[in-house]
């Protein structure tokens, strides 16, 4: 097929897309985990912006309590390893991901059979030892190819440089950056970096705009792929 006319194609087909949305929890015992205070509200705005505008849209969510966008598939998951096996999954056939979730970077290196007793001794202190969960962004974008990849940077301070690094250590074509605030927030202020030094400030938006805004992002650039 003729350059013209594979891009032609890819224009007539409907844009696949997976986002991901809400915390993750790592159990510690069979009662107590832990976790963050992500709401998934962002991850199913942008699930429902990228619907709306004709995409095939895949949400997969952690724990949140939060109705399924219209004409989206949703998956649900609890764990990081959970999320990062429905990512590899979905992303196989798809154009683009869209990582928001606020996946836990570790998780107890073994969960309790029963529930956790140390107080019980008298102890005034207890540890906890824990192992790191997998990248998902990072090992998902590694082999994505022409595909986009958008994923996000929770940072306080620097955060900006932080972002930066990020989006070239994990192979992405666009990270948005925001900071604590915006963690089950209605309203928060969110920065778009690209790998192609582009840089597009959103202060004090609703999740909704910031969601349009990306959506709008995602269905013109994964079309260029």
């Amino acid at each position: 097929m003729s350059a013209p006319r594979a891009r032609a194609a890819k224009r007539a087909t409907r844009l696949s897309a997976v986002v991901t949305a809400g915390p993750t929890r790592e159990y510690v015992d069979p009662v107590r985990y832990l976790s963050n205070e992500s709401s998934g509200r962002m991850g199913f705005a942008i699930a429902s912006a990228l619907a709306r505008r004709g995409a095939r849209v895949t949400l997969i969510a952690g724990p949140v309590s939060l109705a399924t966008p219209s004409g989206v598939e949703r998956i649900d998951v609890t764990s990081a390893r959970d999320m990062h096996a429905a990512v590899a999954k979905a992303f196989r056939n798809a154009d683009a991901l869209v990582m928001s979730a606020a996946v836990a970077d570790w998780r107890p290196a073994r969960k309790l059979a029963g529930k956790w007793r140390k107080k019980d001794g008298g102890a005034k202190t207890a540890r906890l030892d824990l192992t790191r969960n997998p990248d998902i962004l990072a090992s998902v974008a590694r082999g994505k190819g022409e595909r986009l990849v958008v994923g996000f940077a929770l940072e306080t301070g620097d955060g900006e440089r932080r972002a930066q690094a990020k989006l070239r250590r994990k192979n992405l074509d666009y990270i948005v950056l925001n900071d604590e605030s915006a963690l089950n927030a209605i309203r928060s202020s969110a920065t778009i970096l690209g790998r192609d030094g582009s840089r597009q400030g959103l202060a004090r938006r609703s999740k909704e705009d910031i969601a349009e805004v990306l959506a709008e992002l995602v269905i013109d650039k994964a079309r260029l792929h």
